[in-house]
């Protein structure tokens, strides 16, 4: 699963569903500026990123054409180490959405306090519409255009839409072929047989779980009495909703593309299909089937977006009916919706937070690799739990003594880690 789930949009031709991720990103900078005493040449570096590199990729098709695809990587900011990041296949791939979510990157891995700053890269192309061998003609020849500028101590790419282990696994051996030695630190989210971690693929539904129970917690919210709705039953919500199951709150409705399915007195989500729609299991009476629309808007203690950007806008904020939000996707509140639950007093917990799962164990995977040991899964779950719980205390210290909101509060963390690392490095020359 990708350190960053979408955030493209959802379709809505209202204004607020068109505010790109790069606006998001460059509005919150400056929101959490306000709070924080930061140099103000700082904040203007931040704006921009470091480094932009758009390549062109010819690819031998099966029936022997030649079709020319773009690839983009960004590279926001490295005052804290190398690059990290997420590469997509995507029709929807930009420069603007690179940037953007480049920056959602740093902010992130601030955060979480790890020792890395904000990429992210992908190529413009429906991968649906390639064969495995196309794809993987496409992935060695994009390893080979971005060779100079990847690698363990630059910019470590990890999976994200439209790319998989697979994916990374080519690109680990095309660059080791390139350099004659096997990197294996290069990209993250492989297979554990080629240094990849287990628990990669559950980390970012599993940091949903996490901050879901805490900020429960705080809310004085027994899980066993918290009623929850997903939408978004893919990697990371389907993990998500099944750790919170076994928790013992109610996950009442779950959601794919075709559709969502809802049981007020309770879904049994470990048994849930995952391969084919969700709308084929409403073989129980008690299983209704309704839209990913009207889950949104779901009576629920807890709502997790977990699938798209841009599905709380102005244009549905007001029905929308949950108590507490849980961002498993990347963006899924709108800046304008976001300020409309502010002030009705729901609280949003941001992505940058509860979604680090992914990003927190690539930064696993990178250290076994350098190290050449392998952790067990039970580590790994183990250090997923202490660095989240970290985070969560470190943003709610913040939250409660700024009386903002959970994103400023996040933000602030980010920013000041960030302001700090800055000053003592300095500007060269």
């Amino acid at each position: 699963m990708s350190e960053d789930t979408s955030a493209s949009s959802n379709g809505s031709s209202s204004p607020d569903a068109e505010h790109s991720i790069g606006e998001t990103a460059q509005q919150q900078l400056t929101q959490a500026a306000a709070y924080v005493d930061v140099d103000p040449d700082i904040i203007e570096q931040l704006h921009h990123p470091s480094k932009i590199q758009e390549v062109t990729i010819p690819v031998r098709r099966d029936d022997g054409t030649v079709d020319v695809f773009t690839g983009y990587r960004a590279q926001h900011d490295s005052v804290r180490g190398p690059y990290k990041g997420g590469l997509r296949y995507s029709p929807e791939v930009d420069r603007d959405e690179c940037v953007g979510l480049a920056m959602l990157m740093t902010w992130k891995c601030a955060v979480m306090d790890l020792p890395f700053g904000g990429a992210k890269g992908g190529v413009r192309v429906n991968p649906k519409e390639l064969s495995e061998i196309e794809t993987e003609r496409l992935t060695r020849r994009l390893t080979h255009e971005f060779s100079s500028f990847i690698g363990p101590t630059k910019d470590i790419p990890a999976p994200d839409i439209g790319t998989d282990s697979q994916v990374m696994g080519w690109i680990m051996d095309a660059y080791s072929m390139r350099n004659g030695e096997t990197t294996s630190g290069v990209v993250t989210g492989k297979r554990p047989a080629i240094g990849g971690s287990y628990g990669r693929s559950e980390a970012p539904g599993r940091s949903v779980a996490i901050v879901t129970r805490e900020a429960c917690g705080h809310y004085d919210r027994p899980l066993d009495e918290t009623t929850v709705a997903v939408q978004g039953f893919g990697s990371v919500g389907a993990t998500a909703a099944r750790i919170l199951d076994s928790w013992g709150a109610t996950v009442t409705a779950v959601s794919d593309v075709d559709g969502a399915i809802r049981d007020p007195t309770g879904l049994d989500v470990a048994d849930i299909d995952t391969e084919g729609p969700l709308t084929d299991a409403a073989t129980d009476e008690s299983i209704e089937t309704i839209s990913n629309e009207t889950l949104l808007e779901l009576d629920v203690d807890v709502l997790i977006p977990a699938a798209i950007g841009n599905v709380v806008t102005d244009e549905n904020v007001d029905d929308v009916e949950a108590d507490l939000i849980v961002e498993g996707a990347n963006g899924p509140t709108t800046p304008a919706a976001d300020e409309a639950l502010e002030d009705r007093g729901v609280p949003v917990i941001p992505d940058i937070l509860a979604n680090a799962g992914g990003v927190t164990v690539s930064y696993f995977e990178w250290l076994q690799d350098i190290n050449r040991r392998a952790w067990s899964k039970e580590r790994v779950n183990e250090e997923l739990e202490d660095e989240m719980l970290t985070a969560w205390q470190g943003v709610r210290d913040e939250f409660e003594e700024r009386s903002v909101s959970w994103r400023d509060a996040a933000y602030i963390v980010a920013l000041s880690r960030i302001a700090e690392a800055y000053d003592e490095r300095g500007l060269w020359p």
